[in-house]
């Protein structure tokens, strides 16, 4: 594994949410992006910073990248640990990439 193959929209969604940074997590977002998670969907910047806030950076979340793969040209699916006051545990998050930011993240249960 080496992450630095990854596209940086990747590497910044893990590091802006390691570093607290919420302006930073929700500007590697698409304005039409769409975060599931586990089923439920976040519509667009707005709705994304609120989940943000209840299960993400709110939560004081801390990623850990442990693997990925690379399911097309612009999809990877990032299996994550996740530890904080919210979810803990480990999780694949599926991203697609369009234009450099993150069109879609779905989370799935492992």
């Amino acid at each position: 594994m080496d992450d630095l193959t990854l596209p940086s929209a990747i590497t910044n969604f893990i590091a802006a949410t390691n570093a607290g940074d919420s302006q930073q997590f929700v500007a590697q977002f698409t304005p039409d992006a769409v975060l599931n998670d586990w089923g439920t969907e976040y519509h667009g910047p707005t709705e994304i910073a609120n989940w943000n806030q209840t299960d993400n950076i709110g939560k004081q979340s801390h990623f850990e990248l442990q693997d990925f793969t690379q399911d097309d040209a612009t999809t990877w699916t990032v299996q994550l640990v996740v530890t904080g006051n919210g979810f803990n545990g480990t999780s694949p998050f599926r991203m697609t990439i369009k234009d450099n930011r993150l069109v879609n993240v779905t989370i799935l249960p492992d």
